[in-house]
């Protein structure tokens, strides 16, 4: 059967709020599992290493040259690449910040494996395993969701995956030990201090691991890559994954090879832990010694065509114009952790890109709606905060000056403002609303993640890329824990790059 037309942008029923039968994915879970809260403190503190990192100075650049240096040291190429042999038209699969392994993630993975039949390869772009990148939750948050794929699997790291010092994700991608101890930093310098709070990557469970990984044992599914960043030819396409770190940025080094394996006329897609464009804003991700991976992305003689980055937990596209052709700068973090409120993000203007031309899932509507009625429950208060989907749409259309995605006949009462002040959603053009929750860049960072939830509708996606010499047509497909969706992925965005531009 193939894949569905409808969508949240067809109706309420589309984007999963008339769901009368949670999906299947409930009976994928491990008998045991615990939802990954971080309300928790003791899941705060198992990821402190953000906090230190900003503060004591970010040791991942020195980490990864370590890395780097030993896998050169046995006999990994210096482009760092992994050979395929794809032909000329093939597919394959995107999704970014997977690994909560809860509800959440385990709601993906039917449509995933419906969508991805027939794919030649996954990336997972950021975030494999939350809340540290543990060696030891690799059973629960990727072999076991993913043992059904029946292709090789590689991926990026993301912030949250080097909070174990990357161990894990090079055990387990590129089949290497950990590193041994390095040496002690001076007394009372902001190393000293660093490492006095570090969380030290964990030791892992041989037993455990051998019998996840005997998941995923099928030749057709194995894939070693040569470290943390690579590039690969797939058929007409060159596709090239950084590794940007806890901070966001990338080292010296990463950045000499990034400007060697981009060079050429061959199409390139850009796979990086960090997106370049997300919430109205350009983050062009800083090179250490000067530039940024945006002006390579942007250079005409490498001949990118997207650049797709996790780490945001939706789904964003910005088309930006660059000389007389289009690059999609695309945001792919829904395959399985909490949501990033998009209905925060204001009227789209950044990159010469407008409000027309950006797409994004949930739409902004759903988005303040979902978390009005989390908001309602959590503080007991359902008949103030809570909105229809209809309500919230129609003071999104108001607030923002753009017409409601799917036809809505709502008035814009009082109530609905005050929420949607509270809630963060922007106010009008050239105006200011002084009540308002820190809903953007501090509740992105702290709040959000308390706003987790594993009842549909989730509003999770992920992407499947087709490509042939002439043409790559991306789709983002929708998982929102309905079992009519499971059956019938709904397809949110899709754009169609040609590939000889």
């Amino acid at each position: 059967m193939p894949p569905s037309s409808h969508s949240s942008r067809d109706s309420a029923a589309g984007a999963g709020w008339t769901c009368q039968e949670p999906g299947t994915y409930t009976s994928l879970l491990p008998s045991r599992v615990r939802d990954l809260s971080w309300t928790r403190p003791s899941t705060l503190w198992r990821a402190r290493n953000d906090v230190l990192a900003r503060w004591f100075g970010d040791p991942t650049d020195d980490e990864r040259a370590r890395w780097v240096g030993e896998q050169l040291a046995r006999g990994a190429g210096p482009d760092f690449a992994i050979e395929r042999d794809d032909p000329d038209s093939f597919s394959f699969m995107v999704l970014g910040d997977t690994g909560e392994g809860d509800g959440s993630q385990y709601a993906v993975v039917p449509g995933f494996h419906r969508i991805g039949e027939g794919t030649r390869f996954a990336i997972i772009a950021s975030d494999v395993i939350y809340p540290t990148g543990s060696v030891n939750e690799y059973a629960t948050k990727f072999f076991r969701p993913y043992q059904g794929y029946h292709a090789p699997i590689y991926a990026v790291p993301g912030n949250h995956d080097w909070y174990d010092g990357l161990g894990g994700f090079m055990r387990v991608f590129c089949g290497v030990p950990p590193l041994s101890p390095d040496g002690r930093p001076k007394a009372f310098s902001a190393a000293w201090w660093r490492r006095l709070f570090w969380k030290e990557p964990d030791v892992a469970d041989e037993g455990r691991l051998a019998a996840a990984e005997a998941l995923r044992a099928a030749p057709e599914q194995r894939a070693v890559q040569p470290g943390p960043y690579w590039v690969m030819d797939a058929g007409p396409l060159r596709i090239v994954g950084i590794d940007t770190g806890i901070i966001g940025g990338i080292d010296a080094d990463q950045g000499a090879w990034l400007r060697r394996v981009s060079q050429g006329p061959k199409p390139k897609i850009l796979i990086t832990g960090k997106p370049l464009y997300v919430d109205d804003e350009s983050h062009p991700c800083p090179i250490a010694g000067g530039g940024t991976v945006d002006d390579i992305v942007r250079d005409p003689a490498c001949n990118y065509v997207a650049a797709i980055g996790g780490d945001i937990h939706n789904y964003q596209r910005y088309p930006v114009r660059v000389g007389d052709r289009v690059i999609e700068y695309i945001v792919s973090g829904g395959g399985g952790a909490f949501m990033h409120a998009t209905h925060t993000i204001p009227r789209v203007a950044v990159g010469g890109v407008t409000e027309e031309d950006f797409r994004c899932y949930p739409l902004r509507g759903d988005c303040l709606s979902f978390y009005s009625r989390l908001y309602g429950r959590r503080l007991r208060l359902r008949r103030f905060f809570e909105l229809t989907e209809d309500d919230a749409a129609a003071v999104i259309a108001r607030r923002l000056g753009i017409p409601p995605k799917r036809g809505t006949r709502a008035a814009v009462t009082w109530r609905a403002r005050i929420v949607a002040s509270l809630l963060g959603v922007p106010p009008r053009p050239h105006r200011r609303s002084r009540l308002r929750l820190p809903v953007r860049r501090i509740y992105q960072r702290f709040l959000s993640p308390m706003s987790d939830s594993n009842c549909p509708p989730l509003f999770k996606s992920f992407l499947r890329l087709d490509v042939t010499p002439e043409r790559l047509r991306i789709r983002c497909f929708a998982a929102t824990g309905c079992l009519e969706h499971e059956l019938d992925p709904p397809i949110e965005d899709e754009i169609t790059i040609h590939l000889n531009q």
